[in-house]
């Protein structure tokens, strides 16, 4: 017998534990074999093992499997223009921030809490909200004891990369495989318009010297993860007028030396937020000028372009957070782990993207036959899973995809205010998201309303929402040959 169509996104924590396994064993592939089939066509057997559920390492991952950062590590060696850890909002999704700071053992506790009640947890990150290596021994003593609880989740860190050198071979002795480094530039006078001072060696620099210590450093340490055969994604922040020509330079510099990805995101600069960027008025770009950047980019080291710039305490799918759910105040005191439920969840997961796989293929394949020339970009509104699965009025974001005879692209996201609350929609809001969807052809939702839909076609914009719960790639390809006259392969073979 069949098994039933599942949607991902009812295994949420009030999915009982019943349910999650009747559905992991009524067809169910398990993951080794079905899920392997996801694999990208050009990557290594070994690589994609590494990343397959890794959410941020792998753009088809971040459709299934959710990341939590811990903030065990408030200390920092170095001064960035463009953050201010004191400041947070609790409905804010930016680095560094967070609403509390954790020792290793209340980390324990909110890991295992949080594994319990996230089937989709696949990884715990230490990202800050100061600097994984540079706090080192919070960082060690929270891996060493969350491995010996949960042994079957990924461990990854982020960090400066200034005292990273320092730590590479115990990073390997703890089976850390994935390392994020923030890397802003080569050129140590462009490093001095975003670095005031770093903190090295028992001594402050400041201007040049710092920014040639921490470029040197920054270096040395990517090349010896490449040496231990740990994954490293580079984050850069695109500064217009500072920074962003230089990072073409960065990107060639970085692929060079063995960086997996390279994630390429915006400047966030806001006076409210106590900055220096934030306080003298120094803009980010816009959405088109970051996509532009990221095109140009092309051919160099890989590029990530589903980062959500996440909390130091983030919890759940990217684009998602529900850390506020998880407090210290929320959290028992004792806790003991239990793994039936993340394993039934990949079990349906493994199903789920062998499915997806298939489906993508069909819908690339009809579009690399196209003989039309030209692209779509496409706001998706999903809530996850790979499908158009979620209301115009209640999305917080839309993920963005470029159709072309060279096939399907993920190449953004835009962040917007939620459309829809109490029922209502509100008029400001909806300029706003406009706004946000500049240069967009067309919107894919579940579900729109006819006003917000009138108002979007007025500012050239259609939303369709005959493709709900679709696969994601499904819905555009139909969408192309609608658009194109293209025929489906089915039709043509």
């Amino acid at each position: 017998m069949p098994a039933p169509i599942v949607s991902l996104q009812s295994l949420t924590s009030t999915t009982s534990f019943d349910q999650l396994l009747a559905t992991a064993q009524s067809g169910g592939c398990a993951s080794s074999s079905c899920g392997l089939s996801g694999k990208q066509d050009d990557m290594d057997p070994a690589i994609w093992e590494k990343v397959k559920d890794h959410p941020c390492f792998s753009e088809e991952a971040h459709h299934y499997f959710a990341r939590m950062h811990v903030a065990v590590a408030p200390a920092c060696n170095i001064q960035c223009n463009y953050c201010n850890r004191k400041y947070d909002c609790a409905n804010e999704s930016r680095p560094g921030v967070v609403s509390e700071k954790l020792t290793p053992d209340q980390a324990l506790r909110k890991v295992i809490t949080v594994a319990n009640e996230v089937p989709q947890l696949s990884v715990l990150g230490i990202a800050g909200p100061g600097d994984a290596c540079y706090d080192w021994k919070k960082t060690k003593a929270t891996f060493e004891q969350v491995a010996r609880e949960i042994p079957d989740i990924k461990l990854c860190i982020s960090t400066n990369g200034l005292a990273l050198p320092d730590h590479v071979a115990e990073l390997a002795e703890m089976n850390v495989d994935h390392v994020t480094i923030t890397i802003n530039m080569v050129d140590p006078e462009v490093g001095a318009k975003i670095y005031p001072w770093i903190f090295y060696d028992q001594r402050r620099y400041a201007g040049i010297e710092a920014a040639r210590i921490l470029h040197e450093r920054q270096m040395l340490g990517l090349e010896m993860l490449t040496a231990r055969g740990i994954l490293t994604k580079i984050n850069s922040v695109m500064i217009p007028g500072v920074n962003d020509e230089h990072l073409i330079e960065v990107n060639e510099w970085v692929k060079e030396r063995g960086a997996f990805l390279h994630n390429v995101m915006p400047l966030i600069s806001d006076p409210a937020h106590g900055t220096h960027y934030g306080l003298t008025g120094q803009r980010g770009p816009n959405a088109m000028e970051l996509k532009a950047l990221q095109d140009r980019l092309e051919g160099g080291a890989k590029l990530m372009r589903h980062c959500r710039q996440c909390r130091a305490d983030a919890v759940g799918l990217l684009g998602e957070d529900g850390g506020q759910e998880f407090t210290l105040d929320r959290i028992p005191g004792e806790v003991t782990y239990d793994a039936t439920k993340r394993e039934a969840y990949r079990e349906v997961v493994a199903r789920e993207r062998h499915d997806h796989v298939a489906a993508r293929r069909e819908a690339i394949g009809m579009l690399k036959a196209a003989s039309s020339g030209k692209s779509l970009l496409v706001a998706v509104a999903t809530k996850g899973g790979g499908r158009v699965n979620d209301h115009f009025g209640h999305a917080k974001e839309f993920q963005v995809y470029e159709a072309s005879p060279r096939g399907i692209s993920f190449v953004g996201h835009r962040k917007i205010e939620q459309y829809c609350l109490g029922g209502w929609g509100e008029k400001a809001t909806l300029e706003g998201i406009i706004v946000a969807l500049e240069g967009i052809n067309i919107v894919l939702c579940a579900k729109i309303g006819d006003c917000p839909k009138d108002q979007l076609a007025e500012a050239g914009i259609r939303a369709i929402d005959a493709y709900g719960h679709d696969y994601i790639e499904t819905a555009i390809s139909a969408l192309y040959a609608a658009e194109f006259g293209v025929q489906p392969l089915a039709a043509t073979a």
